[in-house]
């Protein structure tokens, strides 16, 4: 299962992996744009006017019967944050050519399908239908203000918000209610000229079809694509040091049971030169699976909390600690947390927690090569990244990264800001040096 990628129109690049393990292909269409404030929730509102009809298909209706057409082929709108880059598009999955009765190929008309929907939107006098704006973008502001309804993933935005606070990672890629609420046919139309005209795109296709021919219906797919000067602002500015010498404390409250800590961490200098197998065989020895020091101590062991957990964004060079914790404990854990993490600063590593931690990297990564949009969403951030290897290859490097090199990684780690969100009653008991937000 190699992947081959080629540029097949200008700033249009295609990725193919050729294979014969799954029954169904996945195609994906994804234009690339700097994400900030001005433009996310424009952005994120494009794909789902344009699934709303086409030139050909002027309905949804009239979609769903093509698709079904097409032995139940998706075309679903994707919306996708990969740092300080916005991936908007669409993604399909479809039954693949083997397994289609009589030999029919389905990648053309899928292809076909896809290309109309971006490039032949559903118009009049070369505007969208005020109608179909209207609607999708009410759907994008019940999204917006849904996020609020899971509090942990809340608090890690808010978070984010507060530690990138003038940094565009700082942007949620759904945008900003605001902005949402600005948006009218006409401003979207104008912005999605733009977009067509200065977006990379990326192409990937998973599949038994021969690259050659998932080119031609590609450039068949995208060939009224008009070109101009390719946006040169697209990429992730990393922050290799803390804003401030000492973190900062923020503190939200609002209606809830149980408190919500995200501390947020910049990986440091390890970014000048990333070594992405130890970048996650690190996340997974501290607090990135179930035999890591944060579950196993700050959970099991001293049951400071409901969950502890750390994710990283490899783009941005960010590691966010998300715990569910009473309010009361509040200092225990953050403590705890902190003592954790300088633990493997230290190499207090045991053999037992080293293998069980490149384990379970290892097992994630060939994990993905299961599922074809797994696949995707791996390649998609290769290829924001301009890295060239697949989960098996990093997976391979994972299995041989040493306790040195974690270390390594751990020593350049800074906390950069910590949020907490309490609940209304504990107005008052606000902890030492916190900023209310």
């Amino acid at each position: 299962m190699e992947a081959v990628r080629k540029e097949i129109m200008p700033f249009v690049e295609l990725t193919c992996l050729r294979t014969d393990k799954f029954k169904t292909g996945c195609l994906s269409i994804n234009l690339l744009t700097r994400l900030c404030r001005e433009n996310a929730s424009k952005n994120a509102l494009i794909p789902h006017v344009l699934r709303r009809g086409s030139t050909g298909h002027p309905d949804m209706e009239s979609i769903s019967a093509a698709l079904d057409e097409l032995y139940g082929a998706r075309i679903e709108p994707v919306v996708r944050k990969k740092g300080e880059v916005q991936a908007v598009g669409f993604f399909s999955d479809f039954a693949d050519d083997a397994f289609v009765p009589g030999g029919e190929r389905v990648l053309e008309k899928v292809a076909a399908l896809m290309g109309e929907l971006l490039l032949s939107p559903n118009t009049r006098g070369g505007l969208f239908l005020p109608q179909y704006v209207d609607s999708e973008r009410e759907k994008l502001l019940e999204r917006i203000r849904a996020r609020i309804n899971d509090k942990r993933s809340y608090a890690v935005q808010r978070m984010f918000e507060l530690m990138c606070f003038g940094e565009d990672y700082a942007v949620d890629r759904m945008g900003t209610e605001e902005e949402a609420e600005s948006i009218n046919y006409q401003k979207l139309t104008r912005h999605y000229k733009q977009l067509l005209q200065s977006a990379p795109v990326e192409v990937f296709y998973c599949g038994s079809a021969d690259p050659l021919r998932v080119e031609r219906a590609v450039k068949s797919a995208l060939v009224t694509l008009m070109r101009g000067e390719p946006d040169e602002d697209i990429g992730t500015d990393i922050r290799i040091n803390t804003v401030e010498e000492n973190p900062r404390y923020f503190t939200e409250e609002l209606s809830v049971t149980q408190g919500k800590l995200a501390v947020g961490f910049r990986l440091g200098e390890c970014m000048y030169n990333p070594d992405m197998a130890a970048i996650r065989v690190f996340n997974a020895v501290y607090g990135g699976c179930v035999t890591s020091k944060l579950f196993m101590n700050v959970r099991e062991r001293l049951s400071l909390c409901y969950y502890a957990s750390s994710a990283i964004d490899r783009h941005k060079g960010i590691m966010v600690v998300s715990s569910g914790i009473e309010f009361d404990k509040y200092d225990a854990a953050l403590n705890e947390i902190f003592a954790q993490l300088e633990a493997v600063k230290k190499g207090d590593i045991t053999d037992e927690e080293l293998t069980a931690a490149k384990k379970a990297v290892a097992t994630e990564l060939r994990s993905a090569m299961d599922s074809p949009g797994a696949l995707e969403d791996f390649w998609l951030s290769q290829n924001i990244d301009g890295l060239d290897y697949g989960p098996e290859e990093l997976a391979a490097l994972a299995e041989t990264v040493t306790r040195d090199e974690v270390v390594k990684v751990a020593s350049g780690v800074e906390c950069d800001a910590v949020y907490f969100l309490r609940g209304l009653s504990e107005e008052g008991e606000k902890a030492d040096g916190n900023q209310e937000v």
